[in-house]
C-alpha cells in the first residue's frame, strides 16, 4: 500500500481550517459566557411570571391584580370631588344673597323679622363684595333733588346686636348735585335735618355737613351754618358710608364707626 503524503499546500489548508475552528469555538464560548453573564436565568426574577390569568372556570382575577385600573378610578373620583363642588359654590352665593335681600325687603315692609335673622343676612350682604358700579346712580338718581331713603334697621359694630330704628329717619342723596340731607321727622312736632356735600369713590360715600335746619311746629325752619363751606372734597377723614348693596328698593351700608344699617326707598318728606 502506498503511503499517503499531504502536500505542503494541503497541510497549509488543514492548518488554516483548524485555526478557524479553534477561533470560532473560542468566540462561541466567549459569547455564551457573556450571554450567561448578562442574562441570568429567569428563576432570578420570579415576579415576571404570569400568575393573574383567569382560571379555567371563567372566574376573573381579583381587582387588586390590576393596579393601573385602580389608580385611574381613584383619579377620576378625585377629579369629580374637585370639580363638582365648584358648580355648587358658584350657585350658592347668588342664591344666598337673593334670599338675604328678600329677608331685608320683608323686614322693611313688616318690621317683624327677628333682629338675629337680620344680623345674619346683613353679614351675608357685607361679605358678598358685590360690584358697586351702579350703586350711586341708583342711590341718588340722575337729577336733583335726588332720591330719599328711610332708615329701617341699625346694627352695632361687628353686627353684635341691632334693632329697628324707632323714629322716622330719612336720608336724601342727590347724585347730580353731590348733596346729602339727613333728617329725623317727628310729625307735627317738627324735624331736624343736616345738609351738606358728598364725594363718591368706588363704594365709599364721604360727606361733610354744612348746615342744620330746625323746624318746630308750624314755624319756619331755623338754619344754622356749621362753618364747613368751601371747595374741599370730603374724604375718609370725614364721616362716610361704605355701601354693600343698593337696588331700587333697599340699600345696605356701614358707617365710619363700624355700625351697619339698611334703608328702604321712600317718598321725599317735604313737610308735616
Amino acid at each position: 500500500m502506498e503511503n499517503s503524503r499531504e502536500t505542503p499546500e494541503e497541510l497549509s489548508a488543514m492548518s488554516s481550517q483548524a485555526c478557524v475552528s479553534s477561533c470560532l469555538f473560542s468566540r462561541s464560548s466567549s459569547q455564551t459566557s457573556l450571554i450567561k453573564h448578562l442574562n441570568p436565568p429567569l428563576r432570578r426574577f420570579p415576579l415576571v411570571r404570569f400568575t393573574g390569568f383567569p382560571s379555567s372556570g371563567g372566574v376573573d382575577p381579583p381587582l387588586s391584580k390590576c393596579p393601573r385600573a385602580g389608580i385611574r378610578a381613584a383619579l377620576d373620583e378625585k377629579d369629580q370631588i374637585a370639580t363638582t363642588p365648584l358648580l355648587v359654590q358658584e350657585e350658592q352665593p347668588d342664591r344666598e344673597i337673593a334670599e338675604s335681600i328678600k329677608v331685608l325687603k320683608d323686614a322693611a315692609k313688616t318690621r317683624k323679622v327677628p333682629a338675629e335673622e337680620l344680623l345674619s343676612v346683613l353679614s351675608v350682604i357685607e361679605k358678598s363684595k358685590l360690584d358697586p358700579s351702579g350703586f350711586l346712580s341708583t342711590l341718588g338718581g340722575s337729577e336733583s333733588p335726588g332720591r330719599t331713603w328711610m332708615l329701617i334697621f341699625t346694627a352695632e359694630k361687628k353686627l353684635k346686636k341691632g334693632r329697628y330704628f324707632p323714629l322716622t329717619a330719612v336720608q336724601r342723596f342727590d347724585a347730580a348735585g353731590k348733596r346729602i340731607e339727613n333728617g329725623v321727622y317727628l310729625g307735627g312736632l317738627g324735624c331736624l335735618t343736616f345738609e351738606g356735600r358728598f364725594s363718591w369713590k368706588n363704594r365709599i360715600l364721604a360727606f361733610i355737613f354744612e348746615l342744620i335746619r330746625i323746624k318746630i311746629g308750624p314755624f319756619n325752619p331755623l338754619e344754622i351754618g356749621l362753618g364747613q363751606q368751601g371747595d374741599r372734597e370730603p374724604s375718609t377723614k370725614d364721616p362716610f358710608f361704605i355701601w354693600y348693596y343698593v337696588d331700587e328698593e333697599i340699600a345696605v351700608a356701614r358707617g365710619r364707626s363700624g355700625g351697619t344699617a339698611f334703608w328702604c326707598r321712600c317718598r321725599r318728606v317735604t313737610s308735616f
